[in-house]
């Protein structure tokens, strides 16, 4: 008996010690504020602890010091908010770098900078997860330059493009497909998941972009079906809204036709009520499709439908009445009645 209770004793007082011990402080940078990264930021920086530190940078400096403001004056406390002057100066401390950028050339010159000068070596691995939508092949040399960098592991380059657009960024409920090695999964889910609601791990490094372009290439194509069928029934005398609702229990029915419905006055949500703003930008549409195609081009797989389609994004968006607004507005385009 007597035992047992030094025994309890001694576990006690070793549990005693290991919540006693002190958490090692992280560092953390975000490059890339704009509408996406701003509100991703954000969302990270909140959920961090007081004790760590972010530092943010975007070539808009009046963005990073916008944002940093906000952060010092939030209740809730987070995470310290600092501007950086560069990308190399955000990362020079940085544990975790999360970069938002907007083409490959932006998300490698970033990357060239940060490499450029010899890190300092922090406690643990580093790791950079791009959030950015670019081509796999650019986002699989930026991970060699990461890894010839910092060789025996001591970085680590990961994608995660995400879906859910600024609605989903601003609540925190976006979607990121990781493209990651098994080993690196659990740490960057730490950091997503506090800017998103979903992780889902597509494979290795390179996976997640690849099945966030397969994917926005499906919805381009069927974006422009809706509208063509949405169309074709209104010309025929067919009830938008009785035509939506035979599709969406029919074979027919896509996130197109069932959420993001091109024609006015069919669902109540969609971008097509607030004369098509707001929603997926029909550019960054056709910047998806142009990263697509160039994807299969260089997989050698065939897209018979993506040439024409590129072509009809490009025509919609250079209209002034279609310029700017969410991709379902090439219902609009097609003539369709509003």
């Amino acid at each position: 008996m007597r035992a047992n209770t030094r025994f309890c004793k001694q576990l006690l007082a070793q549990r005693r010690t290991f919540s006693s011990t002190a958490r090692r402080l992280d560092n953390y940078a975000f490059i890339g504020l704009g509408q996406m990264g701003y509100q991703m930021a954000r969302n990270l920086q909140s959920k961090l602890p007081p004790s760590d530190t972010i530092r943010l940078y975007d070539i808009n400096r009046g963005a990073a010091e916008k944002l940093a403001q906000e952060m010092s004056a939030q209740q809730a406390g987070g995470a310290s908010a600092h501007v950086a002057d560069s990308a190399a100066d955000a990362s020079r401390e940085a544990d975790t770098v999360v970069t938002c950028l907007p083409e490959p050339q932006h998300v490698k010159a970033t990357y060239e900078s940060i490499l450029k000068d010899e890190l300092p070596p922090r406690p643990g691995p580093r790791l950079f997860i791009d959030c950015s939508t670019i081509d796999p092949t650019s986002s699989r040399e930026v991970a060699a330059a990461v890894d010839k960098a910092l060789p025996n592991g001591q970085g680590h380059f990961v994608d995660a493009p995400m879906s859910g657009g600024v609605v989903g960024a601003t609540a925190g409920t976006l979607t990121f497909m990781l493209g990651a090695p098994d080993s690196l999964v659990a740490r960057s889910e730490i950091v997503l998941q506090r800017m998103g609601k979903r992780v889902l791990h597509c494979g290795p490094q390179g996976a997640g972009l690849a099945a966030k372009l397969a994917n926005n290439y499906l919805l381009a194509i069927e974006n422009i079906a809706t509208a063509e069928a949405m169309n074709l029934g209104a010309r025929w005398g067919l009830d938008p809204k009785v035509l939506a609702s035979v599709i969406n229990v029919s074979t027919g029915k896509c996130w197109p036709s069932e959420v993001n419905n091109p024609v006015p006055g069919v669902v109540k949500t969609a971008p097509a009520n607030r004369d098509y703003q707001g929603g997926f930008g029909i550019g960054l549409m056709r910047k998806d499709l142009r990263l697509a195609i160039l994807a299969a081009k260089e997989a050698e797989a065939k897209l018979v439908l993506a040439d024409k389609a590129s072509e009809v994004y490009e025509t919609a968006e250079s209209e002034e009445r279609c310029k700017g607004r969410d991709f379902s507005v090439v219902y609009r385009w097609l003539g369709g009645k509003e």
